[in-house]
């Protein structure tokens, strides 16, 4: 009886056969935004209505044997629907990029709001603490008027006594 080969769990498993083409989802979608960029302007809409119209102006006016679709267009319409089919789901992943890039942006916006508010906050208690300690802090004005104060009041007491001769040994402890 054959044994099964070990299964070997620190080894990687070899990587499995794909049936489908690997391809960049990056460059896809960059490749698609491009052709949604170009599907949404004038220039695309003028080209098509060109073709179109010359299309339509072969197939009705050139000989039988060099028309290729005769009057009710039916390759016509099956271009346009293919166009059409292909363009769609382009512009809805194009869409969807763009999507998740506002997403980031938005998100980025948000924690940037975020941080301002909050440095806004943090200066807002920073000027409130300063004005209240500035409540406590001698100004200018208040030391001249208590200095003015002290004078009166050293001028009334000198009114009210006498000024008595300063003897030298007084001057001395000075």
């Amino acid at each position: 009886m054959p044994r099964t080969p070990r299964v070997r769990l620190d080894q990687p498993r070899a990587p499995r056969t794909r049936l489908l083409p690997e391809y960049d989802p990056e460059a896809f979608g960059r490749f698609s935004e491009r052709i949604a960029r170009f599907l949404g302007t004038g220039r695309f809409l003028v080209w098509m209505t060109l073709t179109i119209i010359l299309w339509v102006v072969w197939n009705v006016f050139a000989p039988t044997a060099l028309r290729w679709d005769e009057y009710p267009f039916i390759f016509l319409t099956l271009m346009l629907s293919l166009q059409a089919s292909y363009a769609a789901p382009l512009i809805l992943l194009a869409q969807n990029r763009q999507d998740d890039r506002n997403r980031v942006t938005y998100e980025q916006d948000r924690k940037q709001n975020e941080r301002s508010i909050a440095d806004t906050e943090y200066l807002t208690r920073e000027i409130a603490s300063l004005r209240m300690g500035l409540g406590e802090v001698a100004t200018r004005d208040w030391i001249r008027s208590e200095f003015l104060d002290l004078v009166k009041e050293m001028e009334e007491r000198r009114s009210v006594f006498p000024s008595e001769p300063v003897s030298e040994s007084d001057e001395g402890d000075r």
